[in-house]
């Protein structure tokens, strides 16, 4: 269908104001945050794919409507809500729909006996947060786009909270939800705190980008909320290894810290100038629960501390950190690495404690080497487990060939840290979402199950129409 048989095809069903083909309206929603796409868009290029519209229905029921007619024309259709995508993953298919969600954005319910929360996708995390909070309640939620962020892509995406040490991902919180099939069907699964009655279908749609369904509503678990009862402490250690050989003992003697994390020394210059020594990695923990567990955790945590080479830092650095943890977000659509010819950036990857330091220390070692115009490289680790943790790699290079270099040198980059977590085990996405820049390697990451997935788009969306570029190669 052309341009205006589709825009015509939506208004007819929806109402017109529920479809918009406004340029500038479009080329917003296309936005995604991706450092290179960031530093085109800054250069005065537009180099996305233009939507020939984007619909913004108001409930569940125009979802289907529109996917409906969407399916039976073999529309392409990007899903969206908060539009704080950092991997591509919602930049559209030329000519093709943005179905953008942020319109449905309500509280449908809380239940307090059964310790949940139900609202819809559009509805924003830091005002769901804040409502919560209010209540005496948390969502245990926090990831970095707190500020930005929506309930169905934190769902879409599988992400994580900065706090996640303590309530998990995205995945370990939600309890039940309501989405749409390609084809328009709606389908619900309902709440329960677990069940054992076959494969859990929450997890067709948790983390998979939209390429399977639209999310329009779910129910997510809610915790006590108890912020008097943090303890705090940092500690500076001598490289990473000898921080991550820490961590791993804290978790492996079963103590849940809410906040772990570990900044490598290029970070610390950034981050904690005048906070730490130099040349030294710093380790953040928050504890927050009852008083008598988070003191229990605090004299766990400095025990463990105390027998290793470190240096007490007291509480500034994590105070420092909480304080400025989402700041990033106020300043996404601000220049401030264009201005000096920088591309700047973020790519996180996660493996068991076997591999993860040998990705870390063989990305810290090919990258300069391969890349002239680097001009950091660094990372931290911010989200442990039992089995292992992940890296957030930062970094930043110098554009000399033009804009059109950008994406090129960008992808140098992703291709290291690609290559040396796939040799040592590891998984190259922890909470962002492959997205469409990390398809390629998505063979590779699964391996002999790669096939399934191929299965269930044919068998969900066998016009293959939602978020075409996402976790299939082709």
């Amino acid at each position: 269908m052309d341009k205006q048989a589709i825009i015509s095809g939506l208004q007819n069903l929806l109402g017109a104001d529920r479809v918009q083909d406004d340029p500038e309206i479009i080329r917003k929603a296309s936005v995604d945050y991706i450092g290179f796409r960031q530093y085109e868009r800054f250069d005065g290029k537009d180099w996305v794919p233009k939507a020939a519209c984007m619909v913004k229905p108001r409930s569940t029921e125009e979802v289907s409507k529109a996917l409906t007619f969407l399916n039976q024309n073999c529309i392409d259709t990007v899903p969206r809500t908060g539009g704080s995508s950092v991997t591509q993953s919602i930049e559209p298919e030329e000519g093709g729909v943005i179905l953008d969600g942020s319109e449905m954005n309500e509280i449908i319910a809380l239940n307090e006996q059964d310790m949940m929360i139900t609202a819809r996708c559009g509805t924003p995390l830091e005002y769901l947060e804040n409502y919560l909070n209010e209540r005496g309640y948390t969502s245990g939620h926090f990831p970095q786009s707190l500020p930005l962020a929506h309930l169905g892509g934190l769902i879409a995406t599988r992400s994580i909270g900065q706090l996640s040490t303590l309530y998990g991902g995205v995945e370990d919180i939600l309890a039940g939800l309501e989405a749409v099939l390609a084809d328009g069907e709606i389908i619900r699964i309902k709440n329960s705190p677990r069940r054992s009655v076959g494969p859990d279908l929450r997890h067709l749609f948790i983390g998979s980008e939209g390429m399977l369904g639209f999310i329009t509503e779910a129910t997510i678990k809610i915790f006590r909320h108890r912020p008097e009862s943090r303890w705090m402490r940092a500690w500076a250690i001598k490289g990473m290894s000898a921080g991550l050989d820490l961590i791993r003992e804290v978790m492996v003697e079963g103590y849940r810290p809410a906040v772990v994390r570990l900044h490598d020394a290029e970070e610390v210059q950034r981050m904690f100038s005048g906070l730490a020594p130099d040349d030294y990695c710093v380790l953040l923990f928050l504890a927050e629960g009852p008083a008598s567990i988070t003191a229990a955790i605090g004299q766990g945590i400095a025990e463990i501390a105390g027998r290793r080479e470190t240096a007490d830092l007291g509480t500034r650095p994590v105070e420092s950190w909480f304080k400025t943890r989402n700041d990033v977000c106020y300043h996404m659509d601000e220049p401030v690495y264009y201005k000096y010819g920088v591309v700047a950036d973020t790519c996180e990857i996660s493996a068991p404690w076997s591999g993860i330091g040998g990705i870390y220390e063989a990305v810290r070692e090919r990258l300069p080497k391969e890349m002239p115009n680097l001009v950091s490289i660094g990372g931290h680790s911010s989200h442990s487990y039992i089995q292992g943790t992940n890296i957030y790699f930062t970094f930043g290079f110098i554009v000399k060939n033009g804009v059109e270099s950008a994406r090129a040198d960008y992808m140098k980059v992703i291709t290291v840290i690609m290559e040396e977590t796939l040799k040592r085990g590891g998984s190259i996405a922890h909470h962002h979402g492959s997205g469409k820049y990390r398809t390629r390697w998505m063979p590779e990451e699964h391996g002999s199950s790669y096939p399934l997935l191929r299965k269930l788009k044919d068998a969900l969306d066998p016009n293959r129409i939602l978020n075409k570029g996402v976790l299939l190669t082709d």
